[in-house]
C-alpha cells in the first residue's frame, strides 16, 4: 500500500476553517444584497452534514475496500505511484468524477444521494461541507481505475484531492477568473451555475477539478444571470437527518402509490421527477429535479 501519499483532507481543515472564517468576515465588511450569503441555521446544518458524512463514510469504506481491493488483486495491470504518474491519476479520477457527478444528477436513485448537497438556498464555504450521508453510490464509477491498475489508496488519496479542490469554488465573493482559467478549470463561477436552480442552469457543470469534461461532452453552460440556489422544491427543513434521508423518503411515497412495475422501475433508475406520459401529460408543467418537501 503507497503509504507516502498524505491525508489531502485533514490536512486541509485548517485552511478550510480559515477561509470559511474570511468569507463570513467580509460579508460583515461588505455585505451583498445580491448574494445569498450566510444565514446561522443553514450554516450549522452544512457543518452537521460534513460531520455526518465523515462518520458515515468511515463505514461505507469497510465494504467498498474490500471490493476495490478484491478487484486489484485480480486483474494482472499495476501503475506504479510515482511522481509522473499521479498527475496521470487525478486527471483519469476527475475523468470518472465527471461521469459520477453526472450519473447522480440524472438517475434519481443516485440523486437521492447528491440531492443532499444541493439542499441549501445558500451558496458559501460551508455549503461545500454539506456533503451526503449515503456515499455508497459512488463506488462502482471508479471500478475500471482500480481494473486498470491504480492502488485503491492512489484513488483515494486523488479523490480526497479533488474534493479539497472543490472546496473554495463554493462562494459567490469571486467573480470570473481570467478566461485561460475558466476554459480549463472548475472555477466558483461555473459551479454557481451547477448549483442554481434555474432551468437553463440545471444539470450543468459536473466537472470537479477541470470543466473541459463539461466541454467536451456538452453539459457547459456559462454564468450569464444571477443565480438562485436550491432545488426547484425546496425543503424546509434544517434537521440534518431528514436532509440526509428526504428523497429516499420521497421514492419510498412514490413506489407505495405507482400502478406498475415499469412505474416503480422508473421513479428509482429514471430522472427526478419522472413521470409515466400520462401523468407528466395531465400536469401541464415540467418535472421538478427534487424531493416532495
Amino acid at each position: 500500500m503507497p503509504s507516502h501519499l498524505p491525508d489531502v483532507v485533514v490536512w486541509s481543515i485548517p485552511a478550510f476553517i480559515l477561509l470559511t472564517v474570511i468569507e463570513i468576515v467580509s460579508y460583515r465588511l461588505h455585505p451583498d444584497e445580491d448574494s445569498a450569503g450566510y444565514e446561522t441555521k443553514d450554516a450549522a446544518t452544512s457543518i452537521g452534514m460534513g460531520l455526518g458524512s465523515l462518520a458515515f463514510d468511515a463505514l461505507w469504506k469497510i465494504p467498498i475496500v474490500a471490493i476495490y481491493a478484491g478487484v486489484y488483486e485480480l486483474t494482472p495491470l499495476r501503475v506504479p505511484v510515482v511522481w509522473w504518474t499521479l498527475p496521470l491519476m487525478l486527471l483519469a479520477q476527475d475523468f470518472f468524477y465527471y461521469w459520477s457527478h453526472r450519473g447522480h444528477h440524472v438517475i434519481r436513485i443516485l440523486w437521492a444521494c447528491h440531492v443532499v448537497h444541493h439542499s441549501s438556498r445558500k451558496f458559501n464555504f460551508t455549503t461545500a461541507l454539506r456533503q451526503p450521508w449515503t456515499s455508497w453510490t459512488v463506488w462502482p464509477f471508479y471500478v475500471p481505475l482500480i481494473a486498470l491498475g491504480v492502488h485503491p489508496a492512489a484513488l483515494a488519496f486523488c479523490s480526497s484531492a479533488n474534493l479539497v479542490y472543490q472546496f473554495w469554488i463554493h462562494t459567490e465573493r469571486i467573480g470570473k477568473l481570467p478566461r485561460p482559467v475558466e476554459f480549463v478549470f472548475n472555477t466558483p463561477s461555473h459551479h454557481r451555475v451547477h448549483h442554481a436552480s434555474q432551468g437553463g442552469y440545471l444539470d450543468r457543470n459536473f466537472g470537479g477539478i477541470l470543466i473541459v469534461w463539461d466541454r467536451l461532452f456538452g453539459s457547459f453552460t456559462p454564468e450569464t444571470e444571477p443565480c438562485v440556489y436550491g432545488l426547484t422544491k425546496n425543503i424546509a427543513t434544517y434537521n440534518p437527518l431528514r436532509v440526509a434521508t428526504h428523497e429516499y423518503a420521497a421514492i419510498g411515497r412514490d413506489l407505495r402509490a405507482a400502478r406498475s412495475w415499469n412505474e416503480r422501475a422508473g421513479k428509482v433508475f429514471r430522472g427526478p421527477g419522472w413521470a409515466p406520459e400520462e401523468q407528466a401529460a395531465g400536469s401541464g408543467e415540467p418535472p421538478a429535479r427534487a424531493a416532495d418537501a
